[in-house]
């Protein structure tokens, strides 16, 4: 017979049954946290009932009754938690902050009793399921949450950019300056969330003027605390690690993890090889060293570091650059701070309390210890060498960089940008052929060209849309990859559309122009020429088609490593003696334009990257000349500061300081400034642009500078 009834289970810590609470100090009987379901009472032929997940939580770091993050408080007097602690480190104070206890949600409205862990109701209950959000201690409230909105609303710190600048703030000294009422500012313990979404959460200390990765985006459906880490044991799913990355075993072969989108020699020890938490460790014992030199030479006090006792930093008093035992005491803690000291050791101890930082975010922590030392560094007189090191990768992966973090403040990329400029859009495009809004990313990552991991194989478009309308294409689908975005945004068709909606005539100013910027790096459209009208063409004049080199250096792929996007300069040097560095493929010159001086400079010897360089000045002169002489609008040029062309107020040539704001765009443009100014752009943004299509470039520099006034005596239009 079988019959239901209500069963109590009893969530603790008594040897074998999971319970909620231990004994208290004299005097003290706790609460019991208890589970009410309602069971089948088993008969005598049934199993007992079982807690699922009961061994794995059992043998987990929040089942740990003897850590020291459940016994902190057991000698205080009252021999409580307080509420400042309670959400992390007790049962009853996280289902405080939740608000199921009948207190406010959002807050801890009461100490908790001592002798508590986390234990399954803290996470198993109707608030938890509900939760979307977290906010973390910068401010920042993280939304659109799944289940590892539990973890991230412990796993945070106490502190961030913002509370450190607020410290600061109120002592109000100069960086240098030390003062007693400073003190080190502890991030607290396994912050693994703020990590993880770096620049949004500000967790570690950001420089002004310094820009940082966001939200680290691992590969789809290995993205969140739960997806890598078991959450019960709490251990990592190392299973799923060994899919993509098939020399892990463990969870110490992590360590050893490097992927293709980091192949920069970080801590500047030579070595590109090792894993990501080795590239940390370098950096973080040259800033260990940066901190010593300037504790010594600036705060003038010996400082050192020990990371299991608190307050870590002590005061170094023999000098021997180790804390000793005679050293670790809290009366003997370090007191020299300034604000530069407090922000170095403040990201120190933030790398080293997430253990796991390599994996949560890797390059965020990079950032904050590189610009750390760099900035102890700027009050040194001997500097720690960082020669060697990186602080961000190439192009694609450098996800602090502008081309990734321009729309930070918007929230997301729009569809008009999301293709080249974020994490989701160009699957999305070759898959759908459509742009839509995309969530700000860190660069590019595996899924913006491989269509299935672990195989890595990649998606294989057989042509690409050029902004003139052209369908163009390489025979090495790898390579339209990279002209899907590699192209620029704009044509000879869509210049000759403005200039026709404006109704000016050539020499005409007309305030419905504006300058047209081709975007950057428009590589693949200077390759393939006349077929894209990429630059500005040349009504009457005939262009050079798709540049074919040769056979097996014929493409993007062929010639950039696809993951360091570097030239494979030892490939060019197969042919081209001489060759040894980027720099010097600018002295290439093919045998069948030998003797051709096309700059007009009297040198027929030189490579196409100096001929095209000497172009590219010439028509910057004619434009200035022709802005000037005909238009009485004197302009000057800033290929770095947006919108690139200004006015030149006080007509000396350059953009100062004062000059390259947009406030001082110029504004006077007629259609032939507006051609010409275009194509200035297009060569300034392709950097390679002699390589890709050297005598294209240099028939588009030729008719610019013939067109707005210019003199093309002695050159050689090819």
């Amino acid at each position: 017979m079988v019959r239901k009834r209500n069963l109590l289970v009893i969530i603790g810590l008594s040897a074998g049954v999971l319970l909620a609470l231990s004994a208290c100090g004299a005097g003290k009987t706790p609460t019991p946290i208890v589970i009410r379901e309602t069971v089948e009472a088993p008969t005598t032929s049934q199993a007992p009932v079982e807690i699922p997940f009961l061994d794995k939580w059992t043998a987990s770091a929040h089942a740990d009754s003897s850590a020291e993050a459940f016994n902190h408080w057991n000698e205080d007097d009252p021999a409580e938690i307080p509420t400042t602690c309670a959400k992390c480190h007790s049962t009853p104070g996280y289902q405080d902050f939740l608000g199921i206890d009948g207190t406010a949600a959002g807050t801890v409205d009461n100490a908790a009793s001592i002798g508590t862990v986390i234990t399954c109701v803290a996470c198993h209950n109707d608030a938890t399921r509900a939760m979307t959000s977290v906010t973390m201690p910068s401010g920042l409230e993280i939304t659109n949450l799944g289940p590892e909105a539990r973890c991230i609303q412990c796993h945070q710190g106490r502190e961030s950019t913002v509370s450190v600048n607020a410290a600061l703030d109120k002592v109000g000294v100069g960086e240098d300056t030390v003062s007693a009422d400073l003190g080190f500012i502890n991030v607290h313990y396994l912050a693994a969330g703020a990590t993880k979404y770096g620049a949004m959460a500000e967790g570690g200390y950001q420089y002004a003027g310094k820009s940082y990765d966001v939200n680290f985006a691992h590969v789809d459906g290995v993205n969140s605390c739960v997806t890598c880490h078991d959450m019960h044991s709490l251990e990592l799913r190392i299973g799923t690690c060994s899919t993509c990355h098939t020399n892990v075993a463990t969870a110490e072969d992590t360590k050893n993890i490097r992927m293709n989108g980091s192949l920069e020699d970080y801590d500047g020890d030579g070595n590109v090889t090792e894993g990501i938490a080795m590239e940390l460790q370098g950096l973080q014992e040259k800033l260990y060293a940066a901190i010593q030199d300037y504790a010594s030479q600036v705060a003038e006090s010996p400082i050192a570091y020990d990371g299991n006792s608190y307050p870590y930093f002590f005061i170094d008093t023999n000098n021997n650059g180790n804390v000793d035992t005679d050293e670790g005491q809290v009366p003997n803690a370090f007191k020299s701070w300034t604000p530069r000291l407090v922000k170095a050791t403040y990201n120190y101890q933030f790398s080293l309390k997430d253990p796991g930082a390599f994996a949560h975010n890797g390059k965020y922590v990079i950032e904050l210890l590189t610009d750390s030392i760099d900035d102890l560094n700027s009050a040194l007189k001997d500097p720690v060498d960082m020669a060697g090191t990186h602080r961000i990768d190439a192009g694609h992966f450098a996800g602090s960089e502008e081309a990734f973090r321009h729309w930070d403040a918007d929230g997301e990329v729009p569809g008009s940008c999301s293709r080249c400029h974020s994490g989701e859009g160009l699957p999305l495009f070759l898959e759908q052929g459509v742009s839509i809004n995309q969530p700000v990313s860190n660069g590019m990552q595996c899924a913006n060209c491989h269509n299935a991991m672990p195989e890595f194989t990649r998606y294989a478009p057989e042509t690409i849309s050029f902004p003139s309308g052209a369908q163009l294409g390489f025979e090495n689908t790898d390579a339209n990859l990279c002209i899907a975005c590699h192209q620029g945004r704009e044509s000879t068709v869509s210049v000759n559309r403005a200039i026709t909606n404006s109704g000016a005539s050539d020499d005409q100013v007309s305030d419905q122009l504006r300058f047209i910027n081709s975007h950057y790096f428009p590589a693949g459209a200077t390759l393939f020429g006349d077929d894209a009208k990429g630059a500005y063409e040349y009504a009457g004049k005939t262009y050079n088609g798709r540049f074919q080199h040769v056979p097996a250096l014929n493409n993007c792929v062929a010639c950039h490593d696809a993951h360091t996007l570097e030239v494979q300069v030892d490939k060019c040097a197969a042919c081209h003696t001489g060759v040894t560095d980027v720099e010097s493929t600018m002295t290439i010159r093919a045998s069948k334009s030998e003797g051709i001086d096309y700059d007009g400079d009297g040198n027929a010897t030189e490579g196409i990257g100096q001929e095209v360089a000497t172009m590219k000045d010439a028509l910057y002169a004619a434009i200035q000349t022709y802005a000037k002489s005909r238009l009485n609008a004197p302009i000057a040029y800033n290929p770095d500061a947006y919108p690139y062309f200004f006015a030149d107020t006080n007509g000396n040539g350059t953009v100062d300081t004062d000059e390259a704001n947009a406030g001082n765009s110029y504004a006077n443009w007629s259609p032939r400034l507006l051609r010409a100014a275009y194509n200035l752009q297009w060569v300034q943004k392709d950097p390679g642009a002699f390589a890709h299509n050297g005598k294209y470039i240099m028939q588009v520099l030729y008719d610019s500078i013939k067109d707005v006034g210019g003199s093309t005596a002695g050159m050689t239009r090819p």
